[in-house]
């Protein structure tokens, strides 16, 4: 049997060497490949999103109203047991409005729990019933998911993306959700338009009356004043709202 020359073999070791390091395995490839994009930012200029989590709540319809009174739209992060029961007939009452008024229906996941301190299988339950809820009362399967408090991790991640959801997170915080009062929140709107970014992309809350009733008309004032859009966050991304949408059903769920 012929035997190679030592120098051809040497060679073939480092090119098999460079291609091995440079090349990633496949199971790299796919954990590369599975975790869900994080968005911080609008990307579409002039356009503000106005976002509201923790509900669906008391304070729905008064937010919706405000909005619409300027054309304007919002987008809702529901979660399906934490003020209250996402099936009761007025929390079903109050989405099915939101969405008919063009509002972005999102999921906060079912039960607000952090879900940076779950397991795999906990974190797909903690969206998929939140998903379920949405499918079921208004029809639409959301393209969009917000953690609660923020805070995701690379195992949070890989769950949105088996679900084909972008994980929204927001630029500016009014601070209603630690809160600060109406006043301040009111001033850091004021003090964001002031710095007059591209975009912005914010976080409210809709459980709060001094959201709904001091906080929200203002904002939407200051930043039509200073020329933005107000739009929801799939538009200011420039991306679809929901995965699908089908006929909503008709029925009682309990919690």
């Amino acid at each position: 049997m012929a035997l190679w020359p030592l120098r051809v073999v040497s060679a073939f070791a480092i090119v098999l060497a460079v291609l091995v390091h440079a090349s990633p395995l496949p199971g790299q490839l796919q954990s590369r490949q599975s975790l869900a994009q994080v968005v911080f930012s609008c990307t579409v200029p002039n356009t503000a999103a106005l976002t509201f989590d923790d509900g669906p709540f008391f304070y729905l319809r008064n937010i919706s109203n405000a909005l619409a009174s300027f054309g304007a739209k919002g987008t809702f992060f529901f979660n399906g047991l934490n003020w209250g029961c996402i099936y009761s007939a007025e929390n079903v009452a109050n989405i099915r409005w939101a969405y008919t008024q063009g509002h972005q229906i999102a999921s906060h996941t079912w039960s607000h729990t952090n879900l940076a301190n779950l397991s795999m299988a906990r974190i797909t339950d903690e969206m998929s019933r939140l998903d379920e809820a949405l499918i079921r009362i208004v029809g639409v399967n959301p393209a969009f998911v917000r953690p609660p408090y923020g805070a995701y991790n690379d195992l949070v991640r890989q769950v949105a993306a088996s679900r084909n959801q972008t994980i929204a997170i927001w630029d500016f915080d009014s601070g209603d959700g630690s809160r600060v009062p109406a006043a301040q929140s009111i001033y850091r709107y004021d003090d964001l338009v002031a710095r007059h970014p591209s975009n912005v992309l914010t976080l409210n809350h809709e459980v709060y009356e001094s959201t709904a009733r001091d906080i929200v008309p203002h904002a939407i004032s200051v930043l039509r004043a200073r020329g933005y859009r107000l739009v929801t966050v799939a538009e200011c991304l420039g991306m679809s709202p929901y995965q699908s949408v089908v006929r909503p059903q008709n029925g009682t769920w309990s919690c």
